[in-house]
């Protein structure tokens, strides 16, 4: 993976959204900076709130970021700094995302085949209707589901098969990077793993690139190359999955981890669950310093007055505190 081109890069990208009647701003993402590689899954956690799927929607430019750089495969698609805008037309072939509610992403007076052709229909995919007929059935078939769901409505489906119409909707033209929204976290435990599964199938045989937003851990550690841990807007610790999971270094991540169940009653009984005091500060009005300051046990003069750099602390493994040498 080392030797791989950068196919998405994001410099310091900020999403801040007004608050209604306020002159006061939500900072929803402040400051991420992420790379991911061609053929590589790059995994987003964190709490409830942190701003991970509006990363994922700012990087599609669903939303527009209030500032940063985002480049795709060397071009630029967003730059701040240089007020450089390109069209996005172009690049939803290459760039697509599956949300996180299949209930809701899915517009209830359209079949499911023209669902999955309409981004096709947008695109000139095809040049006749039977040529669009055959991929929308391939598709459907790709995902799971055969070619009488073509002529069915949302509502007639369980919530993993429309999940599935949703992944067969970002496939239709045929993409090279998927965002990922918590796609799997209103499914049952069961249909997770499914869907799970598919995912990793469809990038073994597609060369997929995908950026895996959810908040549990132990999915995005299975599925995930390499992890990123958000807290409040800011990405706070980055790495391979194997390090993160054995060699966390931010605290905030260890609680994460804590937290993880196991399945092992002997295992489970003899872990430590880190339990963080205190709530999430408010995004309208962070704190100063490091924004994990105000719960984290070994928080300094130095954390409310300076905020932590993204610093590589091994190969491969960044994290974002002042006082790592004194957590364990």
């Amino acid at each position: 993976m080392s030797d791989t081109k950068t196919l998405l890069k994001v410099t310091d990208l900020k999403q801040y959204f007004p608050v209604a009647g306020s002159k006061a701003l939500v900072h929803a993402v402040d400051g991420v900076s992420l790379s991911i590689k061609k053929g590589e899954t790059f995994g987003l956690v964190g709490e409830s709130g942190c701003g991970k799927t509006t990363t994922g929607r700012a990087i599609l430019r669903l939303t527009e970021p209030t500032a940063g750089r985002i480049e795709y495969d060397g071009d630029v698609l967003f730059d701040s700094s240089t007020k450089e805008k390109k069209d996005m037309l172009p690049y939803r072939r290459k760039m697509q995302i599956v949300f996180q509610d299949p209930y809701a992403s899915l517009d209830p007076r359209m079949t499911v085949g023209d669902i999955v052709g309409e981004p096709m229909d947008i695109h000139k995919l095809y040049s006749s209707k039977e040529e669009r007929r055959e991929k929308i059935i391939r598709l459907l078939e790709r995902v799971g589901l055969n070619s009488e769901h073509a002529n069915r409505y949302p509502h007639e489906f369980s919530g993993g098969q429309r999940q599935r119409v949703g992944i067969a909707r970002a496939l239709a033209v045929d993409p090279e990077f998927i965002v990922c929204d918590e796609p799997v976290s209103a499914l049952d435990v069961s249909i997770q793993a499914q869907v799970v599964n598919m995912f990793e199938d469809l990038q073994k045989d597609l060369g997929l690139t995908y950026l895996f937003i959810a908040h549990d851990l132990s999915i995005v550690n299975h599925i995930s190359d390499r992890i990123g841990v958000m807290y409040l807007g800011h990405l706070v610790e980055v790495a391979s999955s194997d390090q993160l999971i054995f060699h966390s270094a931010h605290p905030y991540t260890k609680s994460l981890i804590s937290a993880v169940p196991i399945a092992d009653p002997k295992t489970a009984r003899a872990s430590k669950r880190i339990i963080l005091e205190g709530d999430v500060p408010s995004p309208v009005n962070p704190p100063s310093g490091c924004p994990f300051r105000t719960r984290c046990p070994y928080a300094t003069d130095q954390c409310s007055a300076e905020m932590p750099a993204l610093k590589e602390i091994s190969s491969g493994h960044l994290a974002a505190c002042h006082n790592l040498d004194r957590i364990s």
